[in-house]
């Protein structure tokens, strides 16, 4: 089964994420504008980490976010920061889903939580767009190109946003966090490639220092295209959104170019060509050209910084595989993959030498 058969669509709401549905039906009766029920409850199959159903009701569809249930860390899964910025990029005409209401009363459903429009269209699991027709491929990479060149040249500050995170020094911030859980995490052992990531990367920071809404996970199964066109109609999942630098964000983003299909949905090895999908240069260039960029000069270094970023997370998981406390399968075989992917981080920094 491929991905796109395995995440896409709907199934019946998983033990572990069921809830009280008539308390939510109340709270949509109080909360939601124009409401009727009755209500039915779905769980959309894609792996997000906030638990995310599909509200069907005679008159229109929902989609509501939760927190997962049990304890969590105070800062995870923050469905009120995606509340808020979804919210105030559909303000501005961003392409997201119009927001109707967050509820923080626990006693509603166990959880926080929100409600959005559901907005009908296809994900797509596949960066090499499969089910696309070939003379239509290009199109739907300017789309997803223009849409997050869209989302950088937001004012974030004109949105109410200019308190979503701390401006200044993202890479120095962001290569210190990450060095520091792969340095601490003894138990996943250390790897020669990470070592020299840890002591090259901070050193070789490109100058510049901007700021924008960034999404953090910006690929083409996180947001909703058109039934038919290749328009992007909402862009999903902001849990990891915040203030960054822009160039962190697009270049997570191009990694698709320089990953192979098994980590992530990458592109290494597919031949472009045959598939009429633009070539890395060019994709770069037409995001520079909609920024107002010369070019990506130090475009080595912001791939290896994002491999490197990547790979301390998969480090992290090798460590809880390893301490016993993540035993699926989906985790060893995602562990597994951290060294393949700090040597190709560290390939980027020998090109960025050349």
């Amino acid at each position: 089964m491929n991905k796109q058969e395995q995440f896409s669509g709907t199934a019946e709401v998983r033990d572990q994420h069921r809830f009280d549905e008539a308390r939510l039906l109340e709270w949509m009766n109080a909360n939601v504008a124009g409401f009727k029920g009755p209500l039915r409850v779905e769980q959309f199959k894609g792996g997000q980490s906030n638990p995310t159903y599909k509200l069907l009701s005679p008159g229109s569809n929902y989609v509501m976010r939760r927190k997962p249930p049990g304890n969590l860390l105070a800062s995870a899964h923050a469905v009120d920061r995606e509340y808020r910025v979804i919210s105030a990029l559909h303000g501005a005409g961003f392409p997201v889903a119009k927001t109707f209401g967050l509820c923080t009363d626990e006693s509603v459903i166990g959880t926080w939580f929100y409600v959005m429009d559901c907005v009908d269209g296809r994900v797509i699991w596949d960066t090499r767009f499969p089910d696309v027709p070939r003379e239509q491929r290009p199109a739907y990479f300017d789309a997803m190109n223009r849409t997050l060149a869209q989302l950088h040249t937001l004012d974030y500050a004109a949105l109410g946003l200019q308190d979503y995170g701390k401006t200044g020094n993202y890479f120095e911030r962001q290569i210190g966090r990450w060095s520091k859980q792969y340095l601490a995490d003894e138990a996943a052992g250390r790897i020669g490639a990470m070592d020299r990531l840890v002591e090259w990367l901070p050193a070789h920071i490109p100058p510049g220092d901007d700021t924008a809404i960034v999404h953090g996970d910006y690929r083409c199964d996180n947001m909703i295209f058109h039934p038919t066109e290749p328009r992007v109609l909402a862009v999903l999942d902001w849990e990891l959104s915040t203030l960054g630098h822009p160039l962190a964000d697009f270049t997570y983003h191009l990694m698709m170019y320089r990953m192979p299909p098994g980590i992530t949905a990458g592109l290494v090895g597919a031949d472009l060509t045959a598939l009429n999908i633009p070539s890395e240069p060019e994709y770069v260039a037409a995001y520079c050209d909609r920024t107002g960029r010369a070019g990506l000069g130090e475009l080595d270094f912001y791939l290896a910084f994002n491999m490197f970023r990547l790979a301390a997370i998969l480090h992290g998981i090798r460590g809880r595989v390893v301490r016993g406390t993540a035993a699926s399968e989906h985790a060893r075989q995602m562990a597994s993959f951290t060294e393949p992917l700090a040597d190709l981080a560290w390939k980027q920094v020998q090109a960025a030498r050349r």
